[in-house]
């Protein structure tokens, strides 16, 4: 997730646009059988959604996403960087599973909610707005807004080489502050919930040379 306050280039036309993805997600047979704004929201975070989400909710839990993985995959254009000098950032990318949070709104904020998300995360529309089935730590199986990497976008970057990486992350600025406080937050509050992340636990060290070693938990 590209991470950071709603930016003001998300216009009506992407609003649109981005309704159209979420509803046809649940067309396609997400398990959702209530309107929008009639019951309670799920959103899964497994980036900056996790140390700063930015909205109110009732509780938050950690989670597991199958079917796909946590990826830095994402050229950021606004929040991170610019497109003339992008950033990295992290998408769910197809495959594998993901460990995050997942926070419970409630129905009167569930609305609220989702435009606050289009206008942060989608202010280039380089992800894609599905439910999806997600199985909370305490046992719970849930239906949890998701945004996942869109592979046709221009934005995506794919599975770089840690170099390439490395040189995009130190020198991304955007928005929303700088590329390697990003990956740092990020790394340091998925240790927190017990998640190592080599490729961020990597490009933390390299980031912070300064710090202690990072082992794998």
């Amino acid at each position: 997730m590209d991470g950071g306050q709603p930016a003001s280039t998300a216009g009506a036309a992407f609003k649109q646009a981005a309704a159209a993805k979420l509803w046809d997600g649940e067309r396609v047979g997400t398990g959702m059988t209530a309107p929008l704004g009639e019951t309670e929201l799920w959103v899964f975070g497994y980036g900056s959604l996790i140390w700063r989400p930015g909205f109110a909710f009732e509780e938050s839990v950690p989670a597991r996403l199958h079917g796909y993985h946590r990826s830095l995959c994402i050229f950021s254009h606004v929040h991170r960087g610019t497109p003339d000098r992008p950033g990295l950032v992290l998408g769910l990318d197809r495959g594998g599973i993901c460990r995050g949070l997942a926070f419970r709104v409630a129905a009167a904020r569930a609305l609220e909610t989702v435009d606050y998300l289009r206008a942060r995360e989608q202010a280039t529309a380089v992800y894609l707005e599905r439910r999806l089935p997600v199985r909370l730590g305490d046992g719970r199986n849930v239906t949890a807004l998701v945004y996942i990497a869109d592979r046709k976008h221009l934005q995506y970057a794919g599975r770089l080489p840690r170099e390439q990486q490395l040189e995009l992350v130190r020198h991304g600025r955007g928005s929303s502050g700088e590329n390697p406080d990003y990956v740092l937050l990020t790394d340091e509050h998925l240790r927190k919930m017990g998640i190592f992340d080599p490729v961020l636990a990597g490009l933390a060290q390299a980031l912070a040379p300064g710090a202690a070693p990072r082992p794998k938990l």
